[in-house]
């Protein structure tokens, strides 16, 4: 195998990758013990003549053609949300086209979808009334219902910055939710995926604003089909989880501890809807697949070495995370360049990435250590270091 010299803080380490000790699946039977999704990253086209930052390009077909991959681990897709790069270098208007696109690929194939809702497409640059931004929620929603997917009320800045009051959110989202044909899944992101988040559901004590989410949901029960918590706090979830009216679930967006929280315990369990599984799909497929089997302890093996990976791509500022999915999904052969929307493949340094290259071969992700260590070699060369061992 070669080895390669990685950064390890100031200097140049030798590391030889291992690779897996077993050939991953490509293929596997949706889980029938949990509800899973993977959170699924965009691809960019890095040939595309316009400005990257102001009009980047979506490359298609390599994107589409990684929801396939998620669908054959018998994985749902998450589209259009926040590993999607939404708010954080993905044009609104491409929103749609995203949703459109994905939709129709689901559905050629029969397989499970949510698509992120949202109100990216209300301006910055001045105030916007609760009116706008329960019309920009409900145009969302029903591009997402028509083309054949499941509402993911994703938290939005713009209520975040116009709302005075949990009655405001309440407003808002039980107007939104009134309108839907079927279930919708509510959204808890914390301001660690997204600064301008803090204070949601009108205040910044956790615990007030998970009655907020409690009493929504209950107002609502027919309309939630459950609740994604994104808060990387294990203990608060579980909280929420024993709270929520039945028969609403909560949907683990915890990249920190999602072994113990889709496990569960003997009062429940979450079901899952992650970023992470973007990154480590063949391995959270073999898990749920052992869990469905009974085999807790197997479970545990098989997650048990993702998850320092996991909370290294999350580790703050956990807003950049999306860097570290792309730069897997580049390693591991999904997509010929390390190159994102909006530029973010430079929001995270090389030793970060050189530790992820670890982490992923540690976690046996890796299955072409010739290729992924290849490509390795042409990041750091971007950066003006030679990382040949023999150099």
């Amino acid at each position: 195998m070669t080895s390669i010299l990685l950064p390890s803080g100031t200097r140049l380490e030798k590391y030889t990758p291992r690779g897996p000790s077993r050939a991953l699946a490509t293929r596997r039977d949706a889980p029938r013990t949990r509800r899973s999704y993977a959170a699924a990253h965009v691809v960019a086209d890095p040939l595309a003549s316009t400005d990257p930052v102001l009009d980047p390009v979506v490359d298609w077909d390599a994107t589409l053609a990684f929801r396939h991959h998620l669908w054959d681990l018998g994985l749902g897709v998450a589209e259009a949300m926040d590993t999607a790069q939404r708010g954080m270098g993905l044009p609104p208007a491409r929103v749609r086209e995203l949703i459109e696109r994905s939709c129709r690929e689901a559905a050629s194939r029969g397989a499970p979808i949510a698509c992120g809702a949202g109100t990216d497409d209300l301006p910055d640059d001045r105030p916007v009334t609760l009116g706008e931004i329960e019309r920009s929620y409900l145009r969302q929603c029903r591009w997402i219902e028509d083309a054949g997917g499941q509402a993911v009320l994703m938290a939005s800045r713009a209520l975040c910055r116009t709302a005075r009051s949990a009655e405001d959110y309440l407003s808002v989202y039980s107007t939104v939710l009134g309108s839907l044909t079927r279930p919708a899944i509510l959204h808890w992101l914390g301001d660690m995926f997204d600064p301008r988040l803090g204070g949601y559901w009108g205040t910044r004590d956790l615990d007030a604003a998970a009655d907020t989410v409690v009493r929504l949901v209950s107002e609502n029960a027919p309309a939630v089909d459950g609740v994604k918590v994104s808060l990387l706090d294990a203990g608060r979830e579980v909280a929420l989880r024993r709270r929520l009216p039945a028969p609403a679930t909560v949907f683990t967006g915890d990249d920190f501890n999602y072994p113990e929280l889709i496990k569960g315990d003997d009062r429940g369990h979450s079901d899952a809807l992650l970023g992470a599984f973007d990154a480590i799909a063949p391995l959270a497929s073999e898990a749920l697949a052992l869990l469905d089997e009974g085999d807790a302890d197997g479970f545990d093996r098989v997650l048990a070495p993702t998850v320092p990976l996991s909370r290294a791509i999350f580790e703050a500022p956990t807003y950049h995370y999306k860097t570290g999915i792309v730069f897997l999904a580049y390693l591991r052969g999904f997509q010929p360049h390390f190159v994102m929307l909006g530029g973010h493949q430079g929001a995270r340094s090389l030793n970060h990435l050189s530790r992820l290259f670890r982490l992923a071969d540690e976690a046996g992700l890796i299955e072409d250590t010739e290729l992924a260590a290849g490509r390795m070699l042409t990041v750091l060369a971007a950066a003006g270091i030679d990382g040949r061992s023999g150099a």
